[in-house]
């Protein structure tokens, strides 16, 4: 496996290649201290399997930088690694295509887990706050999905924390896979392909699993099931799909 990392702080870009040589003997690991060496190195060789993102970087925008590069290599999964842990930054990041987002301030052992996962087909989110925000104006924000929302609302008013089950929200199996390739990132032309059934179809069963999440977009619905699986103690998240 063949990993470019971006990050412009000296002592973080070594220790992170450090750490990501030991997820096996077989990891090669590039670095590139700005963004104008990380460019310069896909331009030669973008036969890279995995690209890490710092978001503050001395010569560019870190989201910028996520926008240029799954405009430019569709195919190359970016996970965003980063000293903010903010939920909009978080959100924003996976709007804009990243595969992942883990805060620096992780652990060894979830920075591994997290791109096992994404090199499995998975998108990975850290467990995150959401609603407990201060906006600009120093009042407080709500971007919660709405499953989640409902479900804290339900668990506050039981006097205990907890989130529904993943298997409960009444999901025939083909929706199911359905939820699976989609929060793999995949667009709804590539899961028709993959179920063998048509875009329209597809469409029609995102539909519904976005209700069923009480959601209204995509990014949203990788958040809610993020959460609700880090809830149930669970770093990974959704499975891909079985088929």
């Amino acid at each position: 496996m063949k990993v470019l990392l971006i990050d412009d702080h000296p002592l973080i870009l070594s220790a992170l290649q450090n750490i990501i040589q030991g997820l096996s003997d077989n990891v090669s690991v590039v670095a590139a201290a700005s963004a104008r060496m990380a460019r310069e190195t896909l331009a030669q060789d973008s036969a890279f399997d995995l690209v890490l993102l710092d978001l503050r970087l001395g010569d560019a925008d870190g989201f910028d930088v996520l926008t240029e590069f799954r405009a430019a290599y569709p195919g190359l999964p970016v996970v965003v690694v980063s000293a903010s842990d903010r939920t909009s930054d978080v959100i924003r990041a996976i709007d804009l295509g990243a595969m992942g987002f883990v805060p620096k301030r992780a652990s060894n052992d979830t920075l591994l887990e997290a791109l096992s996962l994404v090199m499995s087909g998975g998108i990975y989110v850290p467990p995150m706050n959401m609603g407990d925000e201060p906006s600009a104006a120093g009042l407080h924000t709500d971007t919660t999905p709405g499953a989640l929302r409902s479900v804290r609302q339900r668990a506050t008013d039981e006097g205990f924390q907890t989130h529904a089950p993943l298997d409960s929200l009444g999901l025939t199996p083909r929706q199911t896979e359905v939820l699976g390739l989609l929060l793999q990132g995949k667009p709804n032309k590539l899961i028709a392909r993959d179920l063998n059934l048509s875009v329209e179809t597809v469409k029609d069963h995102v539909a519904a699993v976005l209700r069923a999440l009480n959601v209204s977009s995509r990014t949203q619905a990788v958040l809610a099931v993020s959460q609700m699986s880090h809830q149930q103690g669970g770093l990974h998240g959704w499975k891909k799909s079985s088929r």
